[in-house]
C-alpha cells in the first residue's frame, strides 16, 4: 500500500470508524443516531467524489 493510501487511512479512516463505534454504543435508542451519521458520511462523500472528479 502507498504511503498517501497509509495516510489515509490512519487520518481519516481509522478515527472516523472510532467515532462511529463510540456513536452507536452511547445510543439507548438501537443505534438510530450511528446510523444516521453513517448514512449521511456515505451521502457527502459520493457527492464530495463526484464533484471532484467531475462525473468521470
Amino acid at each position: 500500500m502507498p504511503l498517501p493510501s497509509l495516510i489515509f487511512w490512519v487520518i481519516f479512516v481509522l478515527p472516523l470508524v472510532a467515532f462511529l463505534v463510540w456513536v452507536m454504543r452511547q445510543d439507548k435508542r438501537k443505534g438510530v443516531t450511528g446510523l444516521i451519521v453513517l448514512a449521511l458520511t456515505v451521502i457527502i462523500c459520493i457527492f464530495y467524489m463526484y464533484w471532484k472528479t467531475g462525473g468521470k
